[in-house]
């Protein structure tokens, strides 16, 4: 196990247990206590944990979003599965609306290079694709959430409701047992629908673990998407329900 699969394993244990013991982790992944003390440290720095002695306790709450810098390391392989498999899905020529976060962080990547027009809803996606002049790129403005660096409040639901889209790219934080496709954030929950309304063609990326996770701000239903892409970890029963309702499926 490497350090970044290591470290995505400690914060589940921080988030399910609320405390981690240095010498009980050594135990469970086979390593050095230093080492657990190193990646202990790093998640302290990523703002997720605080050292108690002995270990670490949890600093979020329970529904609190991972920081970005957190979830960048998080099944960073599946990512770039996923954004290649959307980037496929796309035609030279398109207008994209590409929304916020750290799958479609990886769709942008793979989009680096192509005749399109897009708009990312935060600058980190932006910057995957500041430096291509191949892309058009157009911003929403709107104020930008710290962290998350997404483009939110009335400025941006204005210039998105102000344009037609080929396609817009979605990702969430959550997909109910109900079929709910949920969001954290209140101001990012309105740019979603809004790039959702404003697209002829409606993709969402998830991978496979975000199936049966809620979180606060409820998107809209699953049902409205034209086309899901996700990885071989999501469960087949609710994938069979998506193409029973129409929606194409993609799995990587």
């Amino acid at each position: 196990m490497d350090a970044h699969d290591r470290a995505s394993a400690l914060v589940d244990i921080l988030r399910h247990d609320g405390r981690i013991l240095v010498a009980d982790a050594a135990v469970r992944f086979g390593t050095a206590e230093m080492t657990i003390r190193r990646d202990l440290d790093q998640l302290v720095e990523r703002g997720v944990a605080r050292r108690v002695r002995g270990g670490a306790v949890s600093t979020l709450m329970r529904g609190d979003e991972l920081p970005y810098s957190m979830r960048t390391i998080e099944s960073t392989s599946t990512k770039k599965k996923l954004g290649q498999a959307v980037a496929e899905l796309i035609g030279d020529g398109e207008a994209v609306a590409l929304d916020s976060g750290t799958t479609t962080f990886e769709v942008a990547r793979a989009l680096s290079g192509r005749r399109m027009t897009i708009m990312p809803l935060s600058l980190h996606v932006a910057s995957a694709l500041a430096s291509d002049a191949d892309t058009r790129l157009i911003l929403p403005g709107g104020e930008v959430r710290m962290g998350e660096l997404t483009m939110t409040g009335p400025l941006a639901l204005a210039s998105i409701a102000a344009l037609r889209f080929d396609t817009a790219v979605l990702g969430c934080c959550g997909v109910t047992d109900s079929g709910d496709v949920t969001a954290y954030d209140l101001g990012d929950c309105a740019v979603k629908q809004a790039i959702g309304a404003a697209a002829t063609r409606r993709i969402l990326v998830l991978d496979g673990s975000k199936f049966g996770r809620s979180a606060m701000a409820v998107v809209g239903p699953v049902t409205t998407y034209d086309i899901v892409v996700t990885d071989s970890t999501a469960p087949p029963a609710t994938l069979a329900r998506l193409k029973e309702n129409g929606i194409v499926v993609h799995s990587v």
